[in-house]
């Protein structure tokens, strides 16, 4: 019988996707900008028969985004994020610049008008509430916090001398500092006592650890365990690894997101009212307190001012509140003096 040898064999280069999510994370984007730039990648291939991205060009892309925007009907942000992904692809990854991406027609961004709830609403929304959603519903209002960026929050970021919180990395990467007002700090002390009876308990088990950020876990291993790297919403269960110790994660965005739902129509509330609905009230009410737009735009974390303006649409007093003539018609009717309006 002849003797088989095992040739050995160089490792297969890695595939485009992989080459795409590298490339998007060297650059320092978001896991999600990652996610979603692979997505569309993926998407594109499939859409022209799993061709490769080399093989094809400006006329495909076209093509492609004119199905997303005639057959599938995406919004003109979902198209624009398609746009850029495919950019992405072939300028960092295939090495290739289209020859004319002027060219490429880029969705007419769709200024909307965020929803506000009142006062009124939001407690009958915390009304329906309990646990950790309730208390990250009160965080997300009375902070500006996004969801992610309450859910990410961790012991160290909590200044309760200064009344601050401080945000790490949120959106563009970048960190900030909001207010952390006196009753919400109140409702957090007790949570932090008994999740610290629950870290020395986990510490005993050995399921104590956290994920940390960048390499800290690497340059200090014992940080993990420490408390005042543990998450102020830790998810219940560990994440177990192939190799390695256990790992915590925070508690997952459709946990709160849920909650608040079902709250939301609990609480007979018609309009379309999300976490984020709390974020454009936080802004909307400090405005009507009349509060600096450039004290909010610091504590929203908006990097234009112009993008802190919108909530200024939706005030109903201040200096861009107008009375509608017909208040003073109704109020001429209700007195039982009826008067023609005049100018």
């Amino acid at each position: 019988m002849p003797e088989y040898r095992s040739e050995s064999r160089l490792p297969s280069p890695p595939r485009l996707l992989d080459r795409l999510r590298d490339a998007v994370l060297v650059r320092r984007y978001s896991p999600r900008t990652s996610d979603a730039y692979v997505f569309w990648a993926r998407k594109f291939i499939l859409f022209h028969g799993k061709r490769h991205p080399d093989t094809m060009g400006e006329a495909e892309i076209k093509a492609f985004l004119a199905y997303l925007a005639v057959s599938r009907n995406v919004s003109p942000s979902t198209q624009n994020q398609a746009l850029a992904a495919l950019l992405f692809l072939y300028r960092h990854v295939l090495d290739r610049d289209l020859p004319n991406p002027a060219d490429l027609v880029r969705a007419k961004p769709r200024i909307r008008v965020p929803v506000v709830l009142s006062r009124d609403e939001i407690a009958r929304i915390f009304s329906h509430l309990q646990g950790p959603p309730l208390l990250a519903s009160i965080l997300m209002y009375g902070s500006g916090l996004r969801l992610l960026e309450c859910l990410t929050l961790r012991i160290c970021d909590l200044d309760f001398d200064r009344g601050e919180i401080l945000v790490r990395q949120g959106k563009g990467s970048k960190d900030r500092r909001t207010l952390l007002p006196e009753r919400t700090a109140a409702l957090l002390r007790p949570r932090l006592e008994q999740l610290r009876e629950e870290h020395e308990r986990n510490r005993a088990t050995g399921t104590a650890g956290v994920f940390l950020p960048e390499a800290i876990d690497r340059t200090s291993p014992e940080a993990a365990t420490e408390w005042s790297w543990q998450w102020v919403f830790p998810a219940s269960r560990c994440h177990v690894p192939v190799a390695g110790p256990k790992r915590r994660h925070h508690l997952h965005e459709t946990v709160v997101q849920r909650a608040f739902a079902r709250a939301v129509l609990r609480a007979g509330i018609t309009k379309h009212a999300t976490c984020h609905t709390l974020r454009h009230s936080f802004a909307t009410h400090l405005l009507e307190a009349s509060y600096d737009i450039r004290t909010i735009q610091e504590l929203m974390g908006h990097r234009d001012v112009g993008t802190t303006m919108i909530y200024t649409h939706v005030l109903n007093k201040g200096g861009r509140g107008v009375q509608s003539p017909l208040d003073a018609v109704i109020k001429n009717l209700i007195q039982g003096v009826p008067r023609p309006f005049r100018d």
